[in-house]
């Protein structure tokens, strides 16, 4: 019977750790346990251990392979550990290597051949809508200009019919050990600049780069619901990869433009209604709009500006949240203005009828008047 521990507890992980998880935990672990930083005598096996666990987590096939199997889908034979080369002497520049590479853009080769070119940027492009298409959503076609891999060499960057030999410098590995006192650091291949591979005749399409410019058209589905600074992710739709290296992703950022009647804020909507006095004053029926068209709305007697009225359920249906929201319409009373002089004497004799019936049409008006009064007398006493 097998006495290998299991290589999730040797990490310290979860089975549900990420990759880089898994990347992160193996430098942590591999630093304390190298032989040439740790002299304790068992930090060797450990340094072992904790290398084979990773290289059987870090490789997705491997790894659900083991997460099925255990060790014996992974280490089959009767020795354990094979396909592993553990033997040998440990070089901290390995560790070294792979935190480097992440910092200027490579990343360490897995066994087995050269290295790929890096993902592809990811791309963001602007979309416009008007509030009615992002409450109601709608299906757009977006021109975007983008790399894409090249044809003629499927990316590779190679005439058609040949293939980019092998670095000779680096033999594939796209890094060079450099040794420096104690330490062996790892930097990138001077003569393929970190790829592994050199193209000695190169695509006349791409001229050696592996992609060209070209303008791509995209359906892209927007949910109903969406608001200013939402994205929406199409994967693998950003720049391609260097080299065969998988693309990037594109991201369509959502801007909703002014609305002449309606403002937004999450998933209710705000409007200004405005209101005659006389209508305000005896109230009555006016019609309000909505996204959906027109309903009546019963203004009751003495309304005064800034009082607001909820329409619920007339609002948005956010894709973030349940409900739907609610409109709420605020009332500004309007001042009439190019009046005749016939309408003018009519609100003179109104004026004055208010006027003699004392405080009582205007008690707002009043009471403000008397807070100042009493204001300015604090002031002299």
């Amino acid at each position: 019977m097998s006495t290998k521990k299991d290589y999730y507890e040797l990490l310290e992980l979860q089975r549900t750790a990420t990759e880089a998880d898994i990347k992160k935990a193996y430098r942590r672990l591999a630093m304390k346990y190298h032989p040439d930083r740790n002299p304790d005598k068992n930090a060797e096996e450990h340094f072992k251990q904790v290398k084979e666990a990773y290289e059987v987590l870090s490789d997705s096939q491997k790894r659900a392979r083991y997460d099925q199997f255990g060790h014996q889908g992974v280490n089959p034979g009767p020795g354990g550990a094979q396909g592993f080369d553990f033997g040998g002497g440990f070089d901290v520049g390995d560790i070294f290597g792979d935190i480097l590479g992440d910092v200027f853009g490579g990343g360490r080769q897995r066994q087995g051949g050269g290295r790929r070119g890096q993902r592809g940027s990811d791309l963001l492009y602007p979309l416009e809508l008007t509030l009615e298409e992002a409450v109601k959503g709608k299906t757009v076609a977006i021109h975007i200009p983008v790399l894409v891999n090249c044809e003629p060499c499927q990316g590779s960057g190679a005439k058609k019919g040949t293939q980019p030999a092998t670095c000779s410098t680096c033999h594939g590995q796209g890094q060079v050990q450099v040794q420096q006192g104690f330490f062996a650091i790892a930097q990138t291949c001077p003569e393929c600049h970190g790829r592994g591979k050199i193209i000695r005749d190169p695509c006349s399409s791409c001229h050696g780069q592996g992609r060209v410019q070209q303008k791509k058209t995209l359906s892209v589905k927007v949910p109903a619901g969406v608001d200013s600074g939402d994205k929406i992710r199409l994967h693998n739709e950003g720049e391609a990869g260097r080299y065969g290296a998988p693309a990037g992703d594109l991201y369509v950022q959502i801007k909703v433009k002014k609305h002449d009647i309606f403002t937004r804020d999450h998933n209710d909507l705000y409007c200004e209604i405005p209101m005659d006095f006389v209508t305000a004053t005896i109230g009555g029926e006016i019609e309000v709009p909505t996204l959906e068209g027109q309903v009546k709305l019963k203004i009751p007697a003495e309304t005064q500006t800034g009082k607001s009225f909820r329409l619920r359920g007339k609002g948005v249906h956010s894709i973030n949240q349940g409900r739907k929201g609610d409109l709420l319409c605020r009332v500004v009373v309007e001042t009439p203005v190019n009046l005749t002089r016939e309408q003018r004497d009519l609100l003179t004799q109104f004026q004055a009828s208010l006027q003699s019936g004392g405080d009582k049409h205007s008690p707002k008006a009043q009471s403000w008047f008397k807070n100042v009064k009493r204001f300015f007398e604090t002031l002299t006493s």
